[in-house]
């Protein structure tokens, strides 16, 4: 398995994650107004599962599995 590959492509999953959560709760209240409480509870989601994504998947992928191998 390539490790280094999957660390990387965790980390940048994760960052997109952060991104899109939080640019659509920025764009969203700025073209809308309120949003919905189910868009914000998306968009919270995607916050906060893209920071574990984001500091999980490099310390997994490039740090626990190499050495278990």
């Amino acid at each position: 398995m390539d490790y280094a590959t999957y660390a990387k492509f965790g980390f940048v999953l994760g960052f997109l994650l952060v991104a899109g959560g939080a640019s659509g709760e920025i764009v969203g209240r700025a073209l809308y107004g309120t949003l919905p409480a189910w868009e914000n509870t998306l968009f919270f989601d995607m916050e906060v599962v893209g920071v574990f994504v984001a500091l999980l998947s490099p310390l997994v992928f490039g740090v626990v599995l190499p050495l278990t191998e």
